[in-house]
């Protein structure tokens, strides 16, 4: 769990800046070096680094619009956009998996040259950049709870993994000789496979943000029992979380004893209110609703008019 701090979203637009201008000297240096030297792996790693350009730039975007404050327009704010962006960046994982894989068959089809040793030195380069840009970006990735951000740092992973197995095969190319010519593109083609998967992975937890899928247990649970430790409060009855962009919105249920009177009740309200914007997690709607505690399971059913039952 993170505190959402405008440091922190501020550190986020810079990774992902940082990303794009990385990006398009990898892409650059790829391509030409998997050109002059026979290695289409490597040119695919290129392909791949294009489509991290977009990627980063979609985030960016992304994180831009969804700190934006509330509107008439938008009275819930703007964090669906960055789910929204986290949905794009895993389609395109996806995207740039599949054109790397379709290449990649294609070129194993296709007799040609052995890649030259020179494309090795660029690899090893390349791995050691992505790997510690992936690290970057997925750490504040972590601290912002930004889908994208982390879809973001997996194409970075990625390309380090392509860039991994296009080492590998080049190596074994040289190595075997005659015969060999096209093992940088089976290992390209291994590659996707761990592209593909990851890209599924973050196109779920974003497609979960989008349909306002619950928080996760542990969160709920916090969050029961921040607001169950509030004088006055006798118990919580339902508690709705949900993820919009990088910050939390819920309803809570909270029962208090009957007899207190409407202003008692309001001011306990406030107070859980409080308590949960006031706590570490990025929270920036809380709708608190009042129900009187029957400590009597019989009565308690037959006090609810609406039907739900307490979580």
């Amino acid at each position: 769990m993170s505190t959402l701090t405008p440091k922190s979203v501020a550190a986020g637009l810079r990774i992902s800046g940082l990303a794009v201008a990385i990006n398009l000297l990898l892409a650059i240096g790829k391509i030409v070096t998997g050109v002059f030297g026979n290695s289409y792996a490597l040119i695919a790693d290129g392909i791949e680094s294009t489509a991290d350009i977009f990627s980063s730039l979609i985030v960016w975007g992304g994180l831009r619009i969804a700190v934006k404050p509330a509107d008439a327009n938008h009275p819930f704010g703007h964090g669906k956009a960055e789910s929204i962006a986290a949905v794009v960046v895993s389609l395109m994982l996806l995207g740039a998996a599949l054109l790397i894989a379709v290449q990649s068959i294609r070129e194993i089809r296709t007799p040609h040259h052995a890649p030259e040793w020179f494309t090795l030195v660029v690899l090893l380069g390349v791995i050691a950049i992505k790997e510690t840009l992936y690290r970057l970006v997925f750490k504040v990735a972590h601290s912002l709870e930004s889908s994208s951000l982390k879809g973001d740092a997996w194409h970075h992973r990625s390309d380090a993994l392509t860039s991994v197995a296009a080492f590998i095969g080049i190596s074994i190319a040289l190595l075997g000789g005659p015969g060999f010519e096209s093992a940088d593109d089976w290992a390209a083609l291994a590659a996707c496979s761990v592209i593909t998967w990851n890209g599924l992975r973050l196109l779920r937890g974003a497609l979960d943000e989008v349909m306002d899928a619950s928080a996760p247990a542990e969160i709920v649970g916090l969050v029961r029992r921040l607001a169950g430790g509030v004088e006055g409060v006798a118990e919580i009855e339902k508690c709705r979380i949900r993820k919009s962009g990088l910050h939390l919105s819920m309803d809570i249920h909270v029962a208090v004893d009957r007899g207190l009177s409407v202003d008692r009740g309001h001011a306990i309200a406030h107070q859980v209110k409080d308590r949960l914007l006031d706590s570490q997690l990025p929270i920036n709607d809380v709708s608190v609703h009042i129900e009187p505690f029957k400590n009597h399971p019989t009565n308690r059913q037959s006090s609810r008019s609406d039907g739900e039952e307490p979580v």
